[in-house]
């Protein structure tokens, strides 16, 4: 429904990117000069965010492993993925004040323009209309879940924002000051750290597609060597609307330009097509992410296949080794080098369990 199609973008030697249009070195201002952009892991899991360009009214329903995530939309539509700008925004400021030792809490003040110059977009009229039309459907996007986050198991009814308030306009009627108001469950998983750093070039990324897909890759590919997915498993993850006959043809549309610009982020893409084989989506890691601000990677040494094997004892039907990255994630953002790192993971496990079952 509405899905970008690849004429919009597919003028040769056009690059993919959208311009940057405003490169400066500190344009996420707030009061914290260096925060990078982050994105919360459960919603980078869950395709919670429509790739629709059009009003998406669809209910959607995903389960796995005991947990739901039930996503209801307002009569404006689903929050869409480009409305997630201002949520990624908003979680990069408290991360950056969490870093500096600063005291947060769910309500976020911020200036309209300065959002808008950190996301990439234009700050005219019709951006500033938009914004608004976006923190509406971030409002009236309704989620029922128990997925954990921060530790917390929540069953429970909410919307993305709590409330987003015009604290201030310009004379001329623009907005100036902006009140958003997170919901707990969005603010637990950014106190627990459930975040991972996004590359800025995220925001020039002009298809859904292609952020959803970038999205994906960065939480499951990390700092791994590459990371492959089915095309019809990616096309779940992605939410998508398309046939599998159409979603093919958009993905092996992104590969193309990839090819030719390299524009996706961090990752390169390579759609993989065998008639007798399930087509996959293969992305290899550029070496491009900065490890100081990545929240995924540690100096610790290699663990022992006994270490692994303890760890499917503590965490049976789990991916140890999924569960390894996060930890080395959870020891570089904490800073943390374990005296025993063996114990240290296997400790680890243990309140994985516990928080996921």
């Amino acid at each position: 429904m509405g899905e970008i199609s690849n004429k919009a973008f597919g003028e040769v030697g056009r690059s993919p990117l959208l311009p940057d249009r405003h490169p400066t070195p500190d344009f996420f201002v707030c009061d914290v000069f260096d925060a990078v952009p982050k994105g919360d892991l459960a919603s980078m899991e869950h395709p919670i965010f429509s790739l629709s360009t059009k009003p998406d009214t669809r209910l959607r329903r995903y389960e796995q492993g005991g947990q739901f995530v039930e996503v209801t939309p307002s009569i404006k539509g689903l929050a869409t993925v480009h409305d997630r700008d201002i949520l990624i925004y908003c979680i990069s400021q408290i991360i950056g004040a969490l870093n500096e030792g600063r005291k947060v809490d769910r309500i976020v003040r911020l200036k309209a323009r300065d959002l808008l110059t950190a996301t990439n977009r234009m700050t005219n009229g019709q951006a500033y209309e938009g914004l608004k039309t976006a923190l509406e459907r971030l409002r009236g996007t309704t989620i029922s879940t128990n997925i954990k986050t921060g530790g917390t198991e929540t069953l429970d009814v909410f919307g993305l924002i709590e409330r987003a308030r015009i604290v201030r306009e310009t004379r001329d009627g623009r907005m100036q000051d902006i009140e958003i108001v997170l919901s707990d469950w969005v603010f637990n998983a950014i106190e627990a750290h459930e975040v991972l750093t996004l590359h800025r070039d995220y925001f020039r990324l002009r298809k859904p597609l292609e952020r959803r897909m970038y999205e994906l890759a960065r939480k499951h590919c990390g700092h791994q060597s590459e990371w492959s997915i089915g095309l019809e498993k990616l096309r779940e993850k992605c939410g998508s609307n398309s046939t599998l006959k159409e979603f093919r043809r958009l993905v092996r549309s992104i590969v193309e330009q990839d090819r030719a610009h390299s524009h996706m982020p961090d990752y390169a893409v390579n759609l993989v097509e065998r008639s007798n084989e399930v087509e996959k989506v293969v992305f290899v890691n550029r070496q491009t992410m900065d490890r100081r601000n990545s929240y995924t990677t540690s100096d610790l040494p290699p663990l022992s296949g006994d270490v692994h094997d303890a760890a499917r004892q503590i965490a049976p039907g789990w991916d140890v080794h999924a569960i390894e990255q996060e930890w080395r994630s959870w020891c570089a953002g904490k800073a943390c080098t374990p005296h025993n790192p063996s114990q240290h993971f296997l400790k680890f496990c243990m309140s994985w369990v516990e928080r996921r079952g």
